[in-house]
């Protein structure tokens, strides 16, 4: 492992030329590759055949993740799977439900329920009343064992959340917690209708501290209406002055046909193309100079962060959360729309409430489509792994571990990769591809060189700008 990966060049004319659209790779293949020939039970059957070729007759820990997919008002560039409302009835029979897909999804499950992960993600989980809180966790640990030593998270809007309730969570077991912000500018606020102090984010962060949740995140989004270059610096100031452990920084990513919300928005007042680069290359400049390292992507951490040691490491994770520690895990998902990994699959449940509450009132799992991945899927699977995580990939060890010789089986893309190594963003020789600091940025547009699907499907557009 080269002891410089966490170095970062950002160079506008290379991030101009290889900018294109392209999947984020919290999964390969992604989700939009998933079929609906893998339903209910095919996942099923992986739920009792989980421990097949395991390291253990017990199997892997657990990772779970829950959507919550409730929101009190919309936030105009969202494009999560939620819904608006300030019923709360709506969501005392969501748990409910919940409940029902966790003695489903156990019943088939073979294999201890030890957890070492779990994430409630939405929408926004703080939504939920304490009372919803208390009685998810309690049908949570129900079903399963959560060790103590686990990392557990949540997502946080501060504009709904006070310091009672990140004690409540801090009781349940939160250690962890992403705190949506996007930008502290009021005029941007305004824009994209979510109003929310500085003050309200604070109060997050210290109660946060003072209740002994190990990480702290923050979550930042740039390229949205309004945003200047000084202004993000703005924000970035006082968030830097909350000290959190780790900062997303996203690009806001505009496709109105596919976000209705993000209609609302006044495109004529959203930076342009090279303005968000200003806008980015300078936000990367003051997070570096405040301490914080490139993890990958859109992610920074403090050096001491559990993200910036494991990628020290080499033991750093991709998956539907993001950057994780746990590569271990078999994924559970629970709620509509949420995507669960078990063993080589992937599965994803129903969108709507109506077809998720249908689904569980037959005793069936609300299993909307899935994917049974291939030896070739699990083969560039690692490779999109090892390159989105830690910017470099050990040829030798890919043969060896998948029995290929990897300049006949990968000829094609070696080929396409030769483009990226004339623009600076990779190396390659006999025993290593290597993405440089100047390709770090880029890293999704290497691993598409990987992507047989995007090989026969060009079509491109669903996906986000990569920058």
């Amino acid at each position: 492992m080269s002891n410089n990966f966490q170095e970062l060049v950002f160079d506008p004319q290379v991030i101009r030329r290889f900018d294109i659209n392209g999947p984020r790779y919290t999964s390969y293949p992604t989700a939009d590759r998933f079929v609906d020939t893998f339903d209910a039970q095919a996942y099923r059957s992986w739920l009792g055949r989980r421990t097949v070729g395991g390291a253990d007759e017990e199997g892997r820990p657990l990772s779970l993740y829950f959507h919550i997919p409730f929101c009190n008002t919309i936030c105009y560039y969202c494009a999560c799977n939620k819904i608006i409302t300030k019923d709360h009835g709506r969501s005392a029979k969501y748990i409910r439900y919940l409940g029902k897909e966790m003695t489903l999804q156990t019943a088939a499950l073979v294999g201890n329920r030890d957890v070492i992960q779990l994430h409630w993600g939405g929408g926004t989980p703080t939504f939920l009343t304490h009372d919803e809180m208390k009685r998810l966790m309690e049908l949570t640990r129900q079903h399963f064992n959560l060790l103590p030593d686990g990392e557990y998270s949540i997502e946080i809007d501060p504009r709904k959340v006070d310091r009672d309730t990140v004690k409540l969570l801090s009781e349940l077991g939160f250690n962890r917690m992403s705190v949506g912000v996007q930008d502290f500018d009021p005029a941007v606020q305004q824009a994209v209708n979510r109003i929310q102090t500085l003050e309200e984010t604070r109060v997050v962060i210290e109660a946060a501290r003072e209740f002994g949740f190990k990480s702290v995140s923050i979550d930042l989004i740039y390229g949205l209406p309004l945003q200047t270059a000084q202004s993000f610096n703005e924000s970035l100031d006082e968030m830097i002055r909350l000290s959190p452990d780790r900062v997303s920084m996203y690009n806001f990513a505009y496709l109105p046909k596919l976000a209705k919300p993000q209609r609302r928005l006044n495109e004529a007042d959203m930076p342009t193309a090279d303005q968000k680069l200003v806008i980015l290359s300078t936000a990367i400049q003051h997070l570096i100079d405040a301490g914080y390292v490139f993890i990958g992507m859109d992610h920074f951490a403090k050096p001491d962060d559990e993200l910036a040691i494991a990628q020290r490491q080499g033991r750093l994770h991709r998956n539907f959360q993001g950057y994780s520690t746990h590569a271990e895990a078999d994924l559970m998902a629970f709620g509509v729309s949420s995507i669960g990994k078990m063993g080589p699959t992937y599965c994803q449940n129903y969108r709507t409430l109506d077809e998720y509450y249908d689904c569980l009132d037959r005793e069936v799992l609300p299993v909307m489509r899935g994917l049974e991945l291939t030896t070739d899927d699990l083969l560039r699977r690692s490779i999109i792994q090892a390159l989105m995580c830690h910017f470099e990939l050990s040829i030798e060890s890919v043969e060896v571990a998948h029995l290929i010789d990897f300049k006949s089986y990968f000829a094609q893309e070696l080929t396409q990769l030769h483009e990226l190594e004339q623009g600076g963003l990779v190396s390659i020789d006999e025993r290593w591809i290597r993405v440089l600091p100047r390709g770090r940025m880029l890293a999704r547009v290497v691993a598409m060189a990987f992507d047989k699907y995007l090989r026969t499907d060009r079509e491109q557009t669903r996906y986000s700008k990569v920058i």
